[in-house]
């Protein structure tokens, strides 16, 4: 009777891990001949991982991703030319995000960049950081209707609070006055203080004409380039070997 109150007391308290750590406790063998001290322990730390687990899932569903995969699925057999080092280095503990840094992911369609992206995103969601994926016409059609609306604003302190934004296809075409002047105001929110990964099948120097204004092109590389790690992938398309499926 007794350890039913406090299993509803604990739910009550949201202290969901923790309860079920407490059940877990009463099936457990020989848990008696631990002291007090050291089944408390245990309590405060299957809670602690509950809510870090709970987390981690938010995080995760807010991110939108392309492709649901981690780092450990990344594909080095393939000869395109990744950079294997980097990679590891990357992921190791998304220091990167720590340090605001971006990532540009260059490279013919179908070799992985996306997939890459979403690799080094979902790491950095699991290292506690967030993130969020969107493809260049999606968050220009984002951006638009929220201008539409009056919801501007809004969405732009969104993002600019978003520990890693992922722009997939950009430069792809050429950006619009409006669609430069939001892009210029998320780089703006981002410099030194958030990480960007920017995906792009054309070479960093061919940016500057797509974006368009000059003024403008300058401002936005200038945030954009300055602190960026670059990974130039190259061979056939990934698709085509597998289906359908990067990596």
């Amino acid at each position: 009777m007794l350890n039913q109150q406090t299993l509803e007391k604990l739910h009550a308290l949201r202290l969901h891990g923790m309860a079920q750590a407490f059940r877990d406790q009463a099936e457990q063998v020989g848990i008696t001949d631990l002291s007090f001290e050291g089944r408390f322990a245990l309590l405060v730390m299957s809670s602690g991982m509950e809510r870090q687990n709970r987390a981690l899932d938010r995080r995760l569903a807010k991110g939108k991703w392309r492709h649901r995969v981690s780092v450990e699925d990344i594909d080095f057999r393939s000869p395109r030319g990744l950079d294997r080092a980097l990679v590891r280095s990357l992921s190791q503990d998304s220091a990167w995000v720590r340090e605001h840094q971006n990532l540009f992911l260059i490279g013919p369609t179908g070799i992985g960049k996306s997939f890459l992206a979403c690799a080094l995103a979902e790491k950095a969601c699991r290292d506690g950081f967030t993130a969020f994926y969107s493809r260049t016409a999606q968050l220009f059609r984002d951006l638009a209707l929220a201008r539409a609306d009056g919801s501007l604003r809004t969405l732009l302190a969104r993002l600019a609070r978003l520990d890693v934004l992922v722009v997939d296809d950009w430069a792809m075409a050429p950006l619009a006055d409006a669609e430069r002047r939001d892009f210029l105001e998320i780089c703006e929110d981002r410099y030194q203080m958030r990480s960007m990964i920017l995906t792009s099948q054309l070479p960093v120097a061919k940016w500057h004409e797509q974006i368009g204004d000059p003024t403008l092109a300058d401002s936005i590389l200038d945030r954009l380039v300055h602190n960026a790690h670059r990974l130039e992938m190259r061979g056939e398309s990934m698709r085509k070997k597998r289906g359908g499926k990067e990596q």
